[in-house]
Formats: structure tokens, sequence, C-alpha cells
């Protein structure tokens, strides 16, 4: 038996398999109740209406069913809870229950309520009409009833009978000695394990919600900073706190508790159950997440009849709970019925924020009272932090909150709805929220900084990013806590927290749940001056706040930027023509499918271009870069109409047609629907472009010499037209500076994610920073220019590059592996070099620390670095611990290589001598600032090299048709036969596969398996993938009308995006992608091949659909001849019949070549065929493919 309350995370676990199977089954009772259908539909084609949502229907059914789901299954958690702590009586029970008595109890009613009699209309009692009597038991109790209210999800959709046995079977599950598997019975009746269940119950709420839940230390910091203060200028009596995202109720549990406290406190003579109401009353809590709030109503009920000194809810009173499931950002007062201001000063007023439209789970009135401005003494929070993808809502949400701008995330109008909430009067409200810090850095939160904060009275903000909180900073997005009042500001400074760069690991975290960061935050906050290795308190002057970006870094990097800032002779932004995105799809799976696939659909050269991402960007170079659509005229730049674009991008025309940008659609921009969504002319007339990767740990900025586009991940900057390449040096040498990166850190956002050390941790380059970066009054165009060649040199010989001139040679391999591995050493040595020369330009040096110009040193290995020696020497001294080291694959030493020739070791030591004297030095000279040459091995990339090469010559068009001319599906054993003939090829084989002689057929299935993608749909995805296909098919079918006149685009629906869920294989789903783009290089057809051989049978993808339906109606001759089972023919037919509309649209009319029309030829195979399997053509979308066979595992000493 295990106990519940203590397991949330493995209850969680052991009920996610029984949430799948309430979702599938409630998903079989809305297709087969036609009436519940239509009710839906209304209610989505309503909220669309009113700008609700702009989920497709697909998308809309998943949300409700998942809610209605998790609803069922949170509602028989409270029953077993209430069932095993007698809380509904001592004999209430209708799963289980405490004792084995009880339990035998509960199966006896059970029964009996199954004899009782009912007219013969009603039909026999069901399982799920038994659980709804534990249901209608809490409906009951006044405690409890407003779990099962008119808005729980439980009243979305019922599930089967079946289902409901499943789940009561899976209660009374037992171990082995009888025990129930799950026990609620807690003499604490803790209710926090239900945290667990509101976080990683439904991995789609969890990413729908951002769902997280906040740790209570966090909560306790932030109600001591607001609550505490709050209550000590005002009256206990009347005291109103809200959470506007209470998720599972963190926060109302903790003021709760406090208010019961102070209450006995002021009123000691009062009756507890009065008290506990009188708390109750105070906090007010509203989620967007129906499962959110009935978690926290529950978590508050059990909290008040424990505060009530009760042991059962069975005659407590109703509790006043204010909570309500809505959109806190929507629901609200009316201009004209309420004087609310906001804090701007005006009238928060959008027709009553939300429309007349509420969801079956909102009470829209109920929310109105929650929502009304200006009524709460405390508004305490942990929004969530992720930008709005509903196209319909983030429109709203820009309507209603003025600083909602550019990509904003939901910090944005939480931020304006949390202080609009609070108080504004001679006591004002206290706001107290953790939230995503990317305002402080990304250009989006400058209307908060520069704008909205300046009028409020901010107190405190603290970054919290350095803090192990479960779900933030490492462990996901980074944060910052702000405290502040509903006023105009009192005071010129603000109390800050600032991080001094370390952050904690888990293994710091301590019994409370936090570790020394956290620690030294809460004893030493209110200790302006306080610095530790953690943190620093400082009171900075408001004004410092009132510009964006903000920098909260400690340690003496104030100094060095006023420093670096003051040897500035100006700024980047004066000497560059434009800096900025080159080109923005918004659909970037659409436009870079690669070379192959590129070739395949007979796109023309001029219409390819290698597009360039941040990831690519690396060390001076741009590496395995993918060929990419370019719809563009490569004189004019004007969008150009390819037919062969358009036919290959028509299948995802709606989307490309919806993208939006500036507000308005492609069409309503008057673009055309295939260009991209944001194209920019002027940065593609002159060749040479600096790009950058936007997002990375470390600074890596490269010069291009043209023929490429620039995705919005690598920003361009663009020089005078005039511009030599030696102007380009100059600036590129001081981008790429480790002093660069320092500045850059300061000024841009650090992303979430698990970096545990300072090197490893991310940031976003934005332009707009990039623009205010200081020059030096010199420029190092010499060092830049070097480290450019040897990049372009290290290019030539790349294992791609070698394949492509050489062949797969091994004497020409291991001579470009041995020139790859001396260009690298060369070039560290040279960045190294830049470094210091950079320093010097800045004036953070006043000697030249670098080699006599034309003797630069030796190559450098990782490790042998300067800053790499001084780190060895504190490491060997105990003074600190890191894994570069073991990072990037290189030994620590601690003395200078002997070596070397004695002039570079006596500089090298000069250079140690400055980063232990000069305090500038000893900042920029860490790991977190230089350059990390952290990348693939070029045994890893020889390999991917080799596999392509393969791939290319297995895709050669001789080898995929027959005598005649027509497509031929392939085995890899006949495949083996024909290359394995062919000597170049087999070298290039045993190369890969890593030893000489490799089995030709063996080592193919092996290189083969994961590029084929099967024929069918019904192979290729799980059933939500199918239900997704469905929706598209409808949308090709609408696409088909538009073009015939009979509709407009308007009248089309956006199809839903796949997910890697909805496919059968991952592999599947890396071919295809979200948007279901084809880019394998084979068709794969399952189980097709012939009897007598067992390697898989392949088709080209080449091939186009009339191709396909050709090599398919082979194929089916093929098997038909051996005889083999009608129903093994079935898929095959399938796979005709789901390409003949494709085959219609593009291949109708005689073809040139062989004299018929394709598309009669095969509607006549069809017919023919679907009758000889059976199945009518009709029919043939419902075949599905069999579940895979899994072998039984063999226990331990079998």
């Amino acid at each position: 038996m295990s106990l519940a309350t203590i397991a949330g995370s493995q209850l969680t676990a052991d009920l996610k398999p029984q949430l799948a199977l309430l979702v599938e089954d409630m998903r079989a009772e809305l297709d087969a109740d036609a009436d519940l259908t239509a009710a839906w539909k209304s209610e989505h084609q309503q909220a669309r209406t009113q700008e609700r949502t702009a989920a497709s229907w697909t998308d809309f059914v998943e949300d409700h069913l998942v809610q209605a789901a998790v609803g069922w299954l949170l509602t028989s958690v409270f029953v077993r809870f209430c069932e095993d702590n007698l809380l509904l009586g001592p004999t209430a029970v209708w799963i289980a229950g405490p004792t084995p008595a009880l339990r035998q109890r509960a199966l006896d009613a059970e029964d009996q309520f199954y004899r009782e009699e009912r007219g013969a209309e009603q039909g026999t009692r069901s399982y799920r009409e038994w659980l709804e009597q534990g249901f209608a038991a809490l409906r009951a109790n006044p405690g409890t009833a407003s779990l099962v209210d008119d808005h729980a999800a439980i009243g979305l959709i019922a599930p089967s009978s079946y289902a409901i046995e499943q789940l009561l079977a899976y209660w009374r599950r037992t171990d082995d000695d009888g025990a129930l598997r799950w026990s609620f019975a807690d003499p604490e009746l803790s209710t926090r394990f239900l945290g667990d269940l509101y976080q990683d119950l439904s991995d789609y709420a969890k990413k729908k919600y951002a769902l997280l839940q906040t740790p209570e230390f966090v909560e306790e910091f932030i109600l001591d900073r607001t609550m505490e203060p709050a209550l000590k200028e005002r009256p206990l009596e009347g005291f109103t706190l809200i959470d506007p995202t209470c998720g599972s109720g963190h926060f109302l549990l903790g003021a709760f508790t406090r208010l019961v406290q102070r209450w006995e406190e002021a009123a000691p003579g009062m009756e507890p159950r009065a008290r506990a109401d009188k708390a109750l009353a105070s906090v007010h809590g509203v989620d967007i997440n129906p499962f959110a709030v009935a978690i926290a109503k529950f978590r508050l009920i059990v909290a008040a009849m424990k505060a009530s000194g009760d042991r059962d809810l069975v005659n407590v009173p109703k509790y006043t709970l204010n909570l309500a499931t809505g959109d806190s950002l929507l629901f609200g007062p009316e201009r004209d019925g309420q004087h609310a201001f906001d804090p701007a000063g005006g009238f928060v007023d959008k027709d009553a924020v939300a429309s007349g439209f509420a969801y079956s789970t909102e009470d829209r009135e109920r929310l109105q009272s929650l929502l009304t401005l200006g009524q709460y003494d405390v508004v305490v929070g942990n929004p969530p932090y992720i930008t709005v993808g509903d196209k319909a809502l983030n429109a709203r949400y820009r309507e209603i909150y003025s600083h909602c701008k550019g990509a904003y995330a939901l910090t944005v109008p939480f931020m304006e709805r949390f202080f609009a909430l609070a108080k504004r009067s001679d006591r004002p409200g206290w706001v107290g929220q953790i939230t995503s810090n990317a305002f402080m850095k990304r250009r989006y939160g400058i209307p908060l900084i520069e704008d909205f904060f300046p009028q409020l009275d901010l107190t405190s903000v603290v970054d919290s990013e350095g803090a192990w909180i479960p779900g933030h900073n490492m462990d996901g997005t980074p944060t910052v806590i702000l405290i502040g009042r509903n006023r105009a500001p009192v005071s010129t400074v603000v109390r800050t927290v600032q991080s001094m760069g370390v952050r904690e690991v888990p293994e710091d975290v301590g019994e409370g749940g936090y570790g020394p960061y956290w620690e030294s935050i809460v004893e030493h906050v209110d200790e302006p001056g306080f610095e530790d290795q953690w943190i620093s308190v400082v009171d900075l002057p408001r004004v410092n706040l009132s510009q964006h970006p903000w920098s909260l870094a400690g340690g003496g990097a104030v100094e060095l930027m006023a420093a670096v800032d003051a040897h500035a002779g100006r700024l980047l932004s004066e000497i560059v023509e434009e800096v900025g995105f080159g080109a923005v799809t918004r659909e970037d799976s659409a436009y870079m499918v690669g070379l192959g696939t590129l070739r395949r659909a007979g796109i023309p050269a001029d219409q390819r271009r290698p597009m360039v991402l941040g990831e690519d960007v690396r060390d001076w170079n741009l590496n395995d870069l993918i060929e990419s659509i370019w719809p563009y005229h490569l004189q004019t730049l004007s969008a150009l109409k390819d037919p062969n674009i358009q036919r290959f991008l028509w299948p995802v025309r709606t989307i490309l047609s919806g993208r939006v940008a500036y507000g308005s659609t492609q069409i309503e921009r008057g673009l055309e629907w295939f260009e991209y969504s944001m194209f920019f002319r002027n940065r593609f007339r002159s060749p040479l472009t600096i790009t950058f990767a936007e997002i990375e740990s470390h600074n890596h900025f490269v010069l291009d010499r043209g023929g490429k586009v620039f995705n919005r991940t690598a920003p361009v900057i663009k020089l005078p037209e005039s511009s030599t390449e030696e102007d380009h040096f100059g600036l590129l040498g001081v981008l790429n500076s480790s002093t660069a990166l320092f500045w850059l850190k300061q000024k841009t956002k650090a992303k979430g994610g698990a970096a545990s050390h300072a090197w490893a941790r991310t940031y976003q380059f934005n332009v707009t920073t990039l623009l205010d970066f200081p020059l030096p009054e010199g420029l190092p165009g010499f060092s830049a220019s070097d480290l450019d060649d040897l990049a372009l040199g290290a290019a030539r010989v790349e294992p791609a590059a070698t394949l492509a001139a050489n062949g797969p040679s091994r004497e020409a391999l291991n001579a470009a592996r041995e020139q790859s591995a001396a260009i690298r050493a060369s070039m560290i040595r040279d960045q190294e070099n830049l470094d210091w020369e950079v320093y010097q330009l800045y004036g953070l040096i006043d000697q030249n620390l670098n080699p006599p110009e034309g003797n630069p040193g030796p190559g450098l290995a990782l490790g042998e670095r300067a800053f790499e020696i001084a780190l060895a020497r504190r490491m060997a001294a105990g003074e600190v611990e890191t894994a570069w080291f073991e990072r990037h694959g290189s030994t620590p030493i601690t003395e200078i290589p002997s070596h070397w020739p004695q002039d570079y070791r006596n500089l090298v030591q000069r250079r140690l001598d400055a980063i232990e004297n000069n305090p500038y030095i000893r900042l920029l000279e860490r790991p977190e600032y230089k350059r990390r040459w952290a990348g693939e091995s070029w045994d890893t990339k020889l390999q991917r090299a080799l596999r392509d090469w393969l791939l290319d010559k297995i895709e050669q068009p001789q080898l995929w048709v027959n005598a005649q001319g027509l497509p031929q599906p392939q085995s890899v054993g006949e495949l083996a036969g024909a290359l394995g003939r062919d000597a170049e090829f087999v070298q290039g084989l045993d190369l890969w596969a890593g030893y000489k002689d490799a089995p030709v057929t063996e080592t193919l299935v092996k290189l083969l398996d994961d590029q084929a993608v099967p024929y069918l749909a019904a192979y290729r995805y799980k059933d939500s993938g199918l239900r997704k296909r469905a929706e598209w098919e409808r949308v090709w079918d609408m696409q088909r009308d538009e073009d015939a006149g009979v509709i407009s685009a308007t009248d089309i629906p956006v199809p839903p995006k796949y997910t890697t869920a909805d496919f059968r294989k991952t592999a599947y789903w890396s071919h295809r992608g979200k948007l279901d783009v084809p880019k394998e290089r084979f068709i794969l057809y399952p189980d097709a091949g012939r009897e007598t051989d067992p390697t898989p049978l392949l088709g080209w993808a080449g091939w186009d659909h009339a191709q396909q339906g050709v090599a398919l109606a082979a194929i089916y001759a093929m098997r038909e001849s051996e005889g083999i089972e009608r129903e093994k023919l079935v898929p095959i037919v399938a796979g005709i019949a789901e390409l003949l509309p494709w085959v219609k649209q593009w291949h109708s009319g005689v073809d040139p070549n062989l004299g018929i029309d394709l598309h009669e030829y095969l509607t006549s195979q069809l017919q023919e065929k679907s009758q000889t399997v059976g199945v009518p053509v009709s029919e043939l979308g419902q075949w599905r493919a069999p579940a895979p066979v899994r072998g039984r595992k063999t226990k331990a000493g079998q």
C-alpha cells in the first residue's frame, strides 16, 4: 500500500493511463452523440465569433475532452480522499474505504444499487451511475457542493460505463498482501499531492496552460512582503487578497493559514468555524484551467475543516469559497458600472473586458464580481510565462492591455492586471509576483519598464534566477520577483537583490526545498549594502529602473560596463546601414526542407538558397545550412510565381495565407501566399553581410559573401554598400571578442534551461540592444581577417567537402582530419590574441599583451589558454570547482607548457599577471566570456557525411525504374544486389559501417532503417494524427473548391498542426514535422514485399503522385500473383485511394510519355481492386494498421 498524500508524483504517473483511457472513451462517446457534437460545435463557433479563441475544431475538442476527463478523474480522487478519511460519514463509501470492512460495504452497496428496480425504459443501472452516487454525496454536502456545481468540468461530457468500470477497478487494485494499491487515509489530511496532479497529470494541459506549481518558500517570501505589511496598516475585517492565476491554490492556502492565525489573535473568543469562514471570505482566486480551480477549492475546503476543529464534513456549513474558472485577463467590470482606475489613471474598458460569451465551465457573473478592479488589499501570484499562441486571444489582449507590444509574453498583461486589481486609495494595495524576467531584456518589455513601472510604487526587484526552483530558472524559465503598490512612487530608490552570477544546483537544496542563494535573499533582503558569493543588496536609484534593459548583475560588472562605455568612440548604430532580420517565414518547416527534397520536387536551382539559422553560425563559419525555398526573382527580389514551388506548398496554402504580421494576414498585406511572411529586400541587395546567432551562450558573428537567406534566428548587420571586406573585418573582430560578449550578457536576456554553469547559459542577443554596442576608436581588422581565412580553410577540409571532392578515400579523409586539427589550433590561438587586442583598444590594459606582428605564436589546444591555466591553478588550490575542462574534453594544466618558445611563454605569464592583478581582466578572463570551441567531433561529422553520400547514391533515379521506364519499387535486398557491384559505393559503405567487407544487405538495412516513411496515412499516424489528417483532407477539398471558384479562402478553416505524439514512429515525425511536409528520401511499403524477400520494400520519394499510384498498382499485382490473403491487399488499395485526389489535381489528361490518362487509369484500377478485396472505396479510409507486436519480457532467471 502507498500513501497517496505523500506520493504525489508516483500517483500522478500511475493515473496518466487512466486519464488517457477516459479521454479516448469520451472521444468515442462524443462521436456517437450527434446532439452533443452539435452543441459543442455551436459553442466552438460562438467562441471563435466572440474572439475567445482561434482554435481549430480538433484543438477545441481535445481541450474539452481533457478537461472533462481530468474532471471525472479528480472528482473520483476527491471521493476517495473523503472515503479513506471518513469525511462524509463513518460509513460513506462508494469506491473503497480505509478498512476491509468498509471496502466490502462499498461493494455490497454497489451490488444493491444494480439490483434496484427501474422502469423498463431506463434500462440497467451502469457503473457510471454508481460513481455518480458518490458525486451526488459531494453535491448534497454544503461544504463540498461547489466541487460538482453546474460549472464543473464533469458536466462537459460523461464517459461510458465501461470506462468507469475500469476506473473503479483501478481504485480497487490491491498489492500482493491484499492491501489497496493507493490509500488516502492521512491523519494530517495533507492535500499537497494535488499540486502534483495539477501540474503533471495532463501533458496537454501542462503545455497549453503552462502549469507550474509555486514552491512554498517562494509563496511565503512574497506573502511576507505583501500581505504582512498590508495587514499592519489596515483592519483585519474586510481584508481582501486575490491570486488571479491561482493554479492549485498554493498562495491561497498560505494566505488562509495566516488569516486564521490573525483571527485567532484578534478574536480568541470567536467560534472556530466563524474564524475559518472569516479567513476564507478574504481569499479570492481565479484560474483559466477548470481542474486547477477544482483542486484549489478542495484544498481550501479541507483546510477550512481543519481550522474549524472539525474531524469531518458531515455537519459543516457552506463554506465561503471565492473561486471561479475563467480568464482573468478578459472578465471584469464595465466602464460605466465601476469607477476603478488602471495604474495609468484611466479606465479599463473593453466592452466589459470580455464579451457576453462564457464557456460552460465559466460563471460570468461570479467572474465579473471577483475581477472588479481596485478592490483588493493584496494581489499575489505566479502568472504564466508563455507567449499567447491563440491568435484571437493574442489580438484581444492587445486591445485591452496597452503595454502588450511585439511578441509579448503573458507577463505583460498580467503585470497590468495585477496592479489594476489592487486598491488605489489612501491605503493602496500591495502586489507581489514571481514572473519571467524576459521583459527585463527583451524588447516587448520596453513599455513596462519605461512607461508602466515609473507610474507605480515599485518597492522591490529580486533577481531570483540563481535559485534552484523546480520548473523555474535552471529547470525552466528564469525568474524575477517584483513587489510594489498601486500608487505613485514615494521613494527615489528601489530595493534590488542582484545576482553575483552563481547559480544553485539541485545538490545545494536543503530540507526546506531551497538552497544558499535563496537563503541569502530571505536573510539579507532588508540589508542594503550586503554582498556574498550569491547576491548583493542594493538600493538602486529609481531612475535607473526606468530605462530598458534592466541589468541586475553585481560583483564589479557595473564598473566594467562603465569603463567599456568610457572608451567608446561611437555606437554600432552610427556605422551600420541596417540591423535586423533578413527573412521571417513564420513556418520554417514549409520552406526549410533540404536540397534533396527540393530536387525531388523539381524546384529549379535559382529558386533554392541555403537558409542560415542561428545554430548554424559557429566559430567564424556557417555550418550545415539547410537548402530552402527561395520564392523571389534573383535580380528584382520580387515574389516569383514558380509553378513547382506553388505545387509543393499548395497543401499548406491555407496556413501560409493566414500567417499574421503587423496585425494582418499574408493576403491582407497584399503578399503572395507562397512568399515569406517578412522579407527585407534591402538586406539582400549587396552580397557582404555580417550575421550572428541570436540565441547562444557565446557570441558568434560571421561574414557571409552572398547567396544565402538569413532566418530570424540569424539576424544581419549591413554596412553601407560602399564598405569593403576590411571594413567588415574590423567590426567583426570587436563583436567576436570576449569584451563584446561581456557587454552583451549584461544587456540581454538569459534564457532558461538546465545550465548549471555560467558558461553554458544561453542569452538572446537582440538587435535593438546590439545597436547600442559601444565601439572603440580602433578596430582589430587584421586579426579578424586571419580568423576568417582560417575558417574558410576549415570548411574546405570538412568531411562532406572532402567526400564531394575525393569520394570515400581513406587517404584523403585522414589528411583532411589532420589539416582540420591544425587549423582549429591556429584559430584558438588567433581568437585569444584578438581578445587581448580588444582589451587594449578599450583601455582595460595599458600595455600590449599580444605577440609581435607576423609571429602569432604556436597553435593552442583547449586547456592551454591563459585563463584556463589560471582556472586550473584555482582548482588545484581548492578555491573553485568547475566542469569546464571535463565538458570540453581538455586537460587542466597549472604550468605554462615548456615546449612553447620562450618569448611566447613570457607573454602568457604577463597575461596571467594581468588576470591576477587587473579586476577588469579578472572578470573578463572567465569561462563565461571566452569562446568554448565546442562542436561536433570530426568523426561524428564524418559519419553523417558518409551516410548522406551513400543515401545520395541510393537515390539515383535509374535504380527506381524498370526497363519500360515505369516506377519500380525495390527491396533492400534488390538494392544491395545492384549497389554491391559499385566498388566506390562498397568502399563508402565499409567506412560507414566501421569495418572492411561489411555485408552489403545487412548494412543497407541499418542505413535505410529510418530513411523511409510509409505510403499510407494509417501506417504513419496514431489515432490522434489520423483525426488531424481528416481535417487536413477537408481543408484540401475546400482549397480545390476555392481554386474552382466555388468558395473563398476566408471560408477555409486553419487545420491543426501535428506533434511527435501523432506519429507512429519518431522517425516519421522527423521527416514530416508539424505541417506534414514530406522530406523523406524513400517510401516504405510495410508488409508488401515478396514472401521470399524479408527485407523492407521501398520506393523513391521523388515519384509524383501518379507514379506512386502506378507503383502501388504494380505492388498489388505482384502480391496478388503470390496468392496472399485478400485482407493483406486492402492497405495497398487504400493507398491508391489516398493518392487519387492528388492525381486528379495534378496529373489529369494524357501523359505524353505513356499515352494514357493516369487519373482515369488509376480510378479504374481502384474500382476493380476495391471490388476484389471486398471493401467499398468509401470504406477504405477506415482501414487501420495492426498494433505493433511486442514480445513478452522474460523474467529474471527464466
